[in-house]
């Protein structure tokens, strides 16, 4: 539980806040990521779903703990503080100063150990190697805002997201369901790492000024704001490719072509990138994401049940 720092002592805040800071409308990435690998292994009559229940809980722990060590090590490094553009969309104790670094820390590692712990069961039953994946997600988890490598300062943030959201987390699921490699969720899974990455870009094209004052030098900081919205564009121009590519290829189905549905959001969010940047740049991407996301996994669906040449 959280304590609050008050004149008169510590009170403890509820389950409601300690949720919400871990900015719970993010989870849809995850839930995104960890059903493609699913369904790409269900395509190949791979399908256990109490394994996916847990792979599922133990990634969105995953993605909770990160965030949180994301505020600890922000707040640490002087990033985030009240005032920031952060926290004034989102709850933060720790930019607030109501809630302990150290309690943030412990509240971080104890969802680490519920994803290590639920790592260590599907490993019993799917193989050692979804051990190594999860260490691997983790150590990048770590590293994005961690001393001394702090990938996010370092223009890293969006490859580091789209290697765990678009390949790890994909994989893992996979491998829990088949039991065994394949370069199948990987390749199927690009286009969903993407909209992670432009969710992240979104949000740092938005506070490029503040980043660039706290010596946190991000891909929109580097490239400058012009730039970085050209890239964005680029970038929701490939999700978008990819799925045709695949199509055309038969990697997927005709089916997948429902994500183009999407295709007038997008274009609508190309060109709102084209001009000055909103506050709720990265939520309408995210919207975006999800949209397409969910389109695409019912593409999957339609093709176990309803197959098309």
């Amino acid at each position: 539980m959280l304590t609050r720092r008050t004149g008169g002592g510590g009170r403890r805040l509820g389950v409601r806040t300690a949720f919400l800071s871990a900015r719970p409308w993010s989870f849809t990435m995850t839930f995104s990521s960890v059903t493609m690998g699913a369904l790409l292994a269900a395509l190949a009559g791979k399908v256990d779903l109490p394994l996916y229940f847990v792979t599922l809980g133990g990634m969105v722990a995953f993605h909770a703990a990160t965030n949180i060590l994301n505020d600890y090590y922000d707040v640490k490094h002087g990033v985030d503080k009240e005032g920031a553009p952060t926290t004034k969309y989102r709850l933060h104790p720790g930019a607030a100063g109501d809630v302990p670094l150290s309690t943030i820390l412990g509240f971080s590692l104890g969802l680490y150990a519920v994803t290590l712990a639920a790592a260590a069961y599907l490993s019993t039953v799917s193989g050692p190697a979804i051990l190594l994946i999860t260490g691997a997600g983790v150590l990048g988890s770590v590293l994005y805002t961690a001393d001394p490598i702090v990938l996010k300062a370092r223009g890293a943030g969006e490859a580091t997201v789209f290697v765990m959201w678009g390949l790890l987390i994909p994989l893992g699921a996979y491998m829990v369901q088949a039991r065994g490699f394949s370069w199948v969720p990987m390749a199927g899974a690009v286009p969903i790492g993407l909209f992670v990455a432009l969710v992240l870009l979104a949000n740092n094209i938005r506070d490029i000024g503040y980043d660039g004052s706290v010596d946190t030098r991000t891909v929109a900081v580097r490239l400058g704001e012009k730039a970085a919205s050209r890239v964005y564009g680029w970038l929701l121009a490939l999700a978008y490719a990819f799925v045709l590519g695949e199509v055309l290829s038969r990697f997927v189905s005709a089916w997948s072509l429902l994500v183009l549905l999407t295709l007038p959001g997008a274009i609508q969010l190309w060109r709102m990138f084209r001009g000055p940047i909103p506050d709720n740049a990265d939520p309408k991407t995210a919207a975006l994401a999800l949209q397409f996301a969910l389109l695409y996994m019912a593409s999957l669906v339609l093709s176990i049940y309803l197959p098309v040449v």
